[in-house]
């Protein structure tokens, strides 16, 4: 995006909007703050989990965010739309809840794992990839620990960071396998529990188990927020760029 003006970009917050979900009151203010301090202009639409996983439910927009407050009302049309975001190289992030499925959509369609389970979602299930933490996180804070030359440490510009958790939740096994193919654990605590992860070679894809959402007092968005409200706007460049270039080429004399 350039200084000279701001590009205004449409963004799909995925997830099952709620009053009681702190971090859903505090999308508004973070899209005042992007739009005042940092000239990025989000246009957001909530998408609630069942109508997530029509089609075309989030193609058109320039940013999929899939926000906590799980468990969502459909995991599937959760999984739909981060399936689109990363196929067609839509900026996405994840957080809470999103990473949790993030990882889970990436292990049954990349990964030829089917069949694990969200232990929230499924309990019966026989095989997890994200079960029960061994001690909650709920309400706490801790230190998450950047991998060096990640996307996650790029915005945070630090090594390590103190975020805020609202989860019970967190991936368990086969994370060797999801890493083999090709996600990479951008982030983890001081245990080496893993608390990132991102995907290489695509615009932006970043998940946190932490939410970014409820960084200060919503007056200054978190830089994943930040980095992911630029990427959409980059994102509507190109897409704004390309109808201008299909109309001069529709105007051209055969």
């Amino acid at each position: 995006m350039t200084d000279s003006a701001a590009q205004i970009a449409k963004v799909a917050l995925v997830g099952d909007h709620s009053p009681h979900v702190v971090s859903h009151t505090r999308v508004p203010l973070l899209l005042d703050a992007l739009a005042s301090r940092d000239r990025l202009v989000l246009d957001a639409y909530w998408i609630p989990s069942p109508d997530a996983g029509a089609e075309d439910a989030v193609r058109g927009f320039d940013a999929v965010w899939v926000v906590p407050g799980s468990p969502y009302r459909s995991e599937a049309g959760v999984l739909a739309a981060i399936r689109t975001a990363r196929e067609e190289g839509i900026p996405f992030l994840g957080t809470c809840g999103g990473f949790q499925h993030a990882l889970l959509e990436f292990a049954r369609n990349v990964c030829g794992l089917p069949h694990v389970a969200h232990a929230e979602n499924d309990p019966g299930a026989g095989d997890f990839l994200i079960e029960p933490l061994a001690c909650s996180l709920a309400g706490h804070e801790d230190t998450v620990v950047l991998e060096p030359d990640s996307l996650a440490h790029s915005l945070l510009g630090a090594d390590r960071t103190v975020e805020r958790y609202s989860c019970h939740y967190g991936p368990s096994r086969h994370l060797d396998t999801l890493s083999a193919h090709g996600l990479r654990f951008s982030g983890r605590d001081t245990t080496g529990a893993v608390r990132m992860a991102e995907l290489p070679g695509h615009p932006f894809f970043l998940t946190s188990l932490f939410q970014p959402e409820l960084y200060g007092d919503g007056s200054r968005p978190h830089p994943m927020v930040r980095g992911l409200a630029r990427a959409a706007a980059e994102h509507a460049a190109r897409r704004s760029a390309g109808r201008l270039a299909d109309r001069g080429a529709a105007g051209r004399p055969v």
